[in-house]
């Protein structure tokens, strides 16, 4: 009742204090319009912050089979041509692995998806090109895609020059039509999932489509490879519609699961796709 009766008091003293009401409403809107403005920069540079700096990129998972959420979103890692997760509306699966190095695991891998006539992409490095150069052929003969991962896997946004940028794409890529005699995708991997907004727009400049994923785990240490049951275990539970998923040919791991894995993803109605897609 006293609420009622203040309001009721105001709407009295209203002709009495008019000339007063409007210079108030209009500094009152003057500085909410300023924080809403203020709130926008806010975001716009929370955004730019991202980019502009050094970063891992890395992802948030949420409730199993659902899309993850990266660094940044899809929609604006598409302005560089950088991608890492396809439609959500399609069950579609992206295989890429990353080749530093062959240590004898590449042949089985490549069994398992020729098994299932599951396309992949092999991000290799110039190394790789030089210590394995039959099985880069294989993977061309028998209907694979073979992206760039640079010619050292250095940290790529450490690198301000377009020059300096290129010439570790370019390496791998001469070598690549030296090898087998064809052009390479340009399709690049950074080493290390370290980027900037600067290392994405050389990259653009260049042609390339930047790729990096949605789905990984910790299976690069030879010498520290998990189970086989944890690695089943977090790839079914964590695969999404158009999951960009990242392995690496070295793990023993990968190697034997492999079948067993793309027998899961297929019992699960997923079916595999290729870059091109993108």
């Amino acid at each position: 009742m006293k609420k009622n009766k203040n309001r009721h008091a105001i709407y009295l003293d209203i002709r009495k204090y008019k000339k007063y009401i409007m210079p108030v409403l209009l500094l009152a809107a003057m500085f909410f319009a300023g924080e809403g403005f203020g709130l926008m920069v806010d975001n716009t540079v929370r955004t730019g912050l991202i980019l502009n700096e050094t970063s891992d990129w890395g992802l948030g998972f949420g409730e199993p089979g659902t899309q993850p959420v990266g660094n940044v979103p899809v929609d604006e890692m598409k302005e560089y041509d950088a991608y890492y997760m396809g439609a959500a509306d399609s069950k579609k699966i992206y295989l890429t692995f990353d080749c530093g190095y062959e240590n004898g695991n590449t042949p089985q891998i490549l069994d398992a998806l020729a098994k299932h006539k599951a396309p992949a992409t092999f991000f290799v490095v110039g190394h790789y090109l030089e210590s394995a150069p039959e099985l880069v052929k294989r993977m061309v003969a028998e209907g694979h895609t073979v992206g760039n991962h640079t010619y050292h896997h250095p940290d790529m946004s450490s690198i301000s020059d377009i020059t300096s940028f290129e010439k570790e794409l370019k390496e791998v890529s001469d070598k690549f039509k030296e090898l087998t005699g064809n052009d390479m995708p340009k399709y690049y991997r950074p080493p290390q999932g370290k980027y900037n907004k600067n290392n994405l727009s050389m990259a653009k400049e260049l042609g390339y489509k930047t790729f990096f994923w949605s789905l990984a785990y910790a299976d690069w240490d030879q010498n520290n490879q998990p189970s086989s049951e944890t690695a089943l275990s977090k790839l079914t539970e964590r695969i999404h519609p158009g999951a960009v998923v990242l392995l690496h040919n070295t793990s023993s791991t990968n190697a034997a699961v492999l079948d067993t894995l793309l027998s899961k993803w297929e019992e699960m109605g997923y079916s595999f796709g290729t870059l091109t897609e993108f």
